[in-house]
């Protein structure tokens, strides 16, 4: 391993991408300590950190959007990326320019600590860094990148969402934030943060913060006694938002109307433009956080009614093209909501689901959600670009022994096709597109990335 010379834009992208062939994740402490060889450079931020298994992207766009409609600067770094990696660092509501990605790339790339390899070749003889030499996972890179762009950019608020987890995430690294924001948690990555939803629960709950309020989602008693109790010892504020807090008004031309019961604003009518009904639990999330941040002094409701109804979140129950509409769900317990909001929304026709899948995920599950749910006379599985992806032939078996589970062997339920890659499946299916179809695609992000990408919406 030697240090590069990196010139472009394309260049810094490239070597991103290939992070994960050469390091690990580094320890909290490490992670700190790299954020300090940057001059800390989080110190001067007033920081919304957001967690949770499902919604906590489209809670921190809730918040930028409200936050801008009062006039606000924001800053927002969120992932995953869907097209363009950019997408991850948000400034004022745009993307960063390529100069700037390729500066901030640079000023990290320059604090690695490339002198502790002079002379040392123990990183190509046995495969691991020799000792005292920090370099960035994938995650972390774009975090330290995020953090000197936004020292720049002098925000009034930095919105942070956590990667994997939150305890031992590299955006837990920060010195200090205004607030900790808590979404839906479910099973997801259990191999890292554990077989229940109160140890994930418990991961967490490591960004809740000293003296700070923690706007959490209160589902369930044993995942919110998790809450509470780590607020409470760190003398933290709980802010919980329940199902009792909300109710659906109307659903219809994909739009949402629904009565919102809040601290500051009363009793209020929201409208969200959008096709996905748990979008309703994210918007009631980020209303009560704004509530915490401002206690009604400066944001009306006429800004949260604005900014909630301005929002727009990629990748979530999407439109694309005309009854084409990509969804994020990638566990068992966003595959639920999302079929939630295709049972609702009104479609006499017939309805085709494209899915795939990455193989860390419980697609086994995922699938049998679909399958029970009857909504789709065509289930359509596709290979994806990414090493991790489940081939689309084991998809397809499992789908057929999960249809001849539910319907019997008597040639009842979903046809089910197969495509190689992508860009087959969608020129196959705009082809053969009729009126009274819907197509919805759904199992993954990457998925959602490659369908967008193949399409030209970049956005």
């Amino acid at each position: 391993m030697v240090r590069q010379e990196i010139g472009s834009y394309e260049e810094a992208v490239e070597y991103l991408l290939n992070i994960p062939r050469f390091t690990k994740k580094n320890t909290m402490a490490d992670t700190r300590a790299f954020l300090r060889r940057l001059g800390n450079p989080d110190k001067e931020l007033k920081i919304l950190h957001v967690a949770g298994t499902n919604g906590k992207g489209s809670v921190c766009a809730y918040l930028r959007y409200v936050l801008e409609e009062a006039g606000y600067q924001v800053c927002s770094f969120t992932s995953p990326h869907l097209v363009d990696v950019r997408e991850r660092f948000l400034i004022r509501g745009e993307m960063v320019g390529k100069e700037d990605f390729l500066r901030a790339f640079c000023d990290v790339y320059d604090a690695i600590p490339w002198e502790v390899l002079q002379g040392d070749d123990r990183f190509n003889e046995e495969g691991k860094l020799p000792e005292g030499f920090y370099h960035p996972t994938f995650f972390e890179y774009l975090f330290f990148m995020a953090m000197l762009l936004f020292k720049e950019a002098k925000p009034d608020y930095c919105i942070l969402e956590t990667g994997l987890g939150g305890r031992l995430d590299a955006t837990n690294a920060v010195s200090r934030k205004e607030m900790a924001v808590i979404t839906r948690i479910s099973l997801d990555h259990v191999e890292y943060l554990g077989d229940t939803e109160e140890k994930i629960a418990g991961e967490k709950a490591g960004i809740i913060a000293p003296g700070v309020p923690v706007v959490y989602l209160d589902d369930k008693k044993s995942v919110s006694a998790v809450f509470d109790e780590r607020a409470k010892e760190l003398g933290a504020f709980p802010c919980p938002v329940s199902k009792s807090d909300y109710a659906l008004l109307k659903f219809q031309n994909k739009n949402i109307d629904f009565s919102l019961r809040t601290r500051y604003y009363k009793d209020i009518d929201v409208n969200l433009r959008t096709a996905a009904l748990y979008q309703m639990e994210n918007a009631a999330i980020a209303v009560r956080a704004i509530e915490e941040l401002d206690h009604g002094k400066t944001i009306t409701v006429d800004h949260v009614l604005e900014g909630l109804k301005k929002c727009f979140w990629p990748g979530r129950m999407e439109e694309i093209a005309k009854d084409v509409f990509v969804d994020g769900a990638h566990n068992e317990d966003g595959v639920r909501a999302f079929l939630e909001s295709v049972k609702a929304d009104g479609w006499q026709g017939t309805r085709t689901l494209l899915f795939s899948a990455v193989k860390e995920k419980q697609f086994d599950k995922m699938l049998g959600e679909i399958i029970e749910a009857g909504l789709f006379t065509r289930i359509l599985l596709v290979s994806m670009e990414t090493s991790r992806a489940v081939a689309a032939a084991a998809l397809e078996k499992l789908v057929r022994e999960k249809i001849a589970g539910v319907y019997g062997s008597a040639g009842e339920g979903p046809s089910v096709g197969v495509y190689d890659c992508v860009p087959e499946a969608i020129r196959q299916l705009r082809t053969a597109k009729k009126d009274d179809q819907r197509i919805y695609v759904a199992g993954s992000l990457y998925l959602v990335g490659e369908v967008k990408a193949d399409l030209g919406v970049l956005k």
